[in-house]
C-alpha cells in the first residue's frame, strides 16, 4: 500500500521541523514537500500532488484560506487540513468555505492528528471538539446579523479605549450617532456594554487588535 503523501504549509521553520519529525515516525506517512507561504504550498500542490496538505492559516503574502481555496478549486483530488492556533470564528468558518475539509488546533494530540490525517485522506471532515464546539454554538447564536463598517470603526476605537466623545470626533460624527451604533452593535452581539462587545467581537474575530 502506498504511503499517504502530505505536504506541510505553516511559515514558521521549527514548527514544519517538529511535523516532519512527527509524521516521519508514522507509518504509513510520506512527507513529500513543504511550504513556507500560502502561494508556495499551491504551486508545491501542483508539482507535488500530495493526499493531504497541513495548512497554517496565517502566513505572509497569500493567507491558508485564500491557498486553500486555490487548492481545492484547481486541484480538487488534493484534501487541505488546517492545523492552526487560531480558533475564532470568522477563522473557521472562512476556512471550511475555502474547501477545507478539516480543522484543528495545533495542541492536538499525535494520535487524534494521525487519525485525521488518514481521515481527511479518505474524504472525511475532521474537526477539534473546541471548534466543532464553536461552530455549534454560533450556528445556535440568536443572531447571525454582521456589524456594518461604521459600527465595527466604532467598535475598534473602543478597543482602543476612546470615549464616546473621542470616537464621534474621529470619526466627524455625532456623539449621539456614535451611541446609536454601539446600541445596534450591542444588539448585534448579544452583548450589554463596551467591554462585553469587544471581547465578543475578538473571540469571534470579527475584531483584531492592531500587534
Amino acid at each position: 500500500m502506498n504511503p499517504l503523501r502530505i505536504l506541510i504549509a505553516d511559515d514558521h521553520p521549527i514548527v514544519r521541523a517538529g511535523l516532519v519529525g512527527l509524521l516521519s515516525t508514522q507509518e504509513g506517512f510520506q512527507v513529500v514537500g513543504e511550504a513556507s507561504s500560502g502561494l508556495e504550498a499551491v504551486q508545491m500542490a501542483d508539482a507535488l500532488r500530495p493526499n493531504v496538505v497541513l495548512m497554517d492559516l496565517r502566513m505572509p503574502g497569500m493567507d491558508g484560506t485564500a491557498a486553500t481555496r486555490a487548492i481545492r478549486s484547481r486541484f480538487p483530488e488534493v484534501q487541505v487540513l488546517v492545523l492552526t492556533t487560531y480558533d475564532t470564528d470568522t477563522e473557521i468558518v472562512r476556512a471550511i468555505e475555502a474547501g477545507a475539509i478539516g480543522y484543528l488546533l495545533k495542541d492536538v494530540p499525535r494520535e487524534e492528528l494521525y487519525k485525521a490525517i488518514y481521515a481527511s485522506a479518505h474524504g472525511e471532515s475532521v474537526l477539534s471538539p473546541p471548534v466543532a464546539a464553536r461552530l455549534l454554538g454560533r450556528m445556535r447564536s440568536p443572531s447571525d446579523e454582521s456589524l456594518s463598517t461604521r459600527e465595527l470603526e466604532v467598535l475598534s476605537l473602543v478597543a482602543k479605549g476612546l470615549s464616546n466623545k473621542e470616537i464621534a470626533r474621529e470619526l466627524k460624527i455625532s456623539e449621539a450617532t456614535v451611541k446609536t451604533h454601539l446600541l445596534h452593535t450591542f444588539g448585534k452581539l448579544g452583548v450589554d456594554d463596551r467591554t462585553a462587545a469587544v471581547t465578543v467581537a475578538l473571540e469571534r474575530g470579527i475584531l483584531r487588535l492592531e500587534s
